[in-house]
């Protein structure tokens, strides 16, 4: 079946924590940047991060109100609300994401103006298809109560012509994709901190077998940073 060429892109500290105190240090913000740069230049047709990531940066946690939905029944037929030159893809099995229109809107121009593809299961609460509708946002159907990741996959490619997909965590959905063994690349901009508070990992609860990557660059970046490039090694 049909996948994206899929690139982990990360930030992390050097014990591989994506999350924790580092990140507001004068040097995290400052590799930040350099994060978002490399984001820049991958020119990706999209980029895919959990559901807690994009209640994070986005919806702030705020449930959907499912309310003018309760009478309708849902459809767990995929909804392509319209092709884009750029998406952003949700991971939400049980439909917690409360989305206010198609598009984001991001600071950074590498993550701007995207549409949203929302990857479902059908354990979603009653209604959410019909909101998802009611706001323009495209959802695909992916499994009963998980995430099928080649299934996921297959759709990307075959209903919107995803062909480059930036996975950017959390550590769940990053493991999520490691354990289906399609993760082509790894970029790892990392962070020159160890302790602190204690962050989340770059893979969280992971049950993939030894998987070989080859080096493939490593560039020093300012503030003690450095950015480290594996692809997967096809033997």
């Amino acid at each position: 079946m049909a996948k994206p060429y899929i690139i982990l892109h990360m930030l992390t500290s050097i014990e591989g924590d994506i999350t924790g105190d580092f990140l507001s240090t004068k040097k995290g913000e400052s590799l930040c940047e350099e994060y978002y740069k490399i984001n820049r230049n991958y020119k990706a047709d999209a980029y895919l991060c959990g559901r807690v990531t994009m209640e994070g940066s986005f919806t702030k946690g705020i449930a959907p109100d499912l309310t003018p939905f309760k009478d309708s029944l849902d459809d767990f037929c995929d909804y392509v609300a319209k092709r884009h030159p750029y998406y952003a893809v949700a991971i939400d099995p049980h439909g917690r994401l409360n989305w206010e229109s198609d598009v984001l809107h991001d600071e950074d121009v590498g993550y701007d103006n995207a549409h949203i593809i929302e990857v479902i299961t059908e354990n979603v609460p009653k209604g959410y298809t019909n909101f998802l509708k009611s706001k323009g946002v495209s959802y695909i159907v992916c499994g009963k109560d998980s995430i099928d990741v080649e299934m996921l996959n297959n759709k990307l490619v075959a209903f919107f012509g995803i062909n480059k997909l930036m996975l950017e965590g959390g550590g769940l959905t990053d493991a999520l994709f490691l354990d289906a063994g399609v993760i082509d690349e790894l970029s790892l901009v990392v962070c020159p901190f160890v302790g602190g508070e204690k962050g989340k990992p770059l893979f969280t609860n992971r049950t993939a077998p030894l998987t070989d990557y080859k080096l493939f660059k490593a560039i020093i970046l300012p503030q003690d940073g450095i950015w480290l490039n594996y692809k997967k090694n096809k033997k």
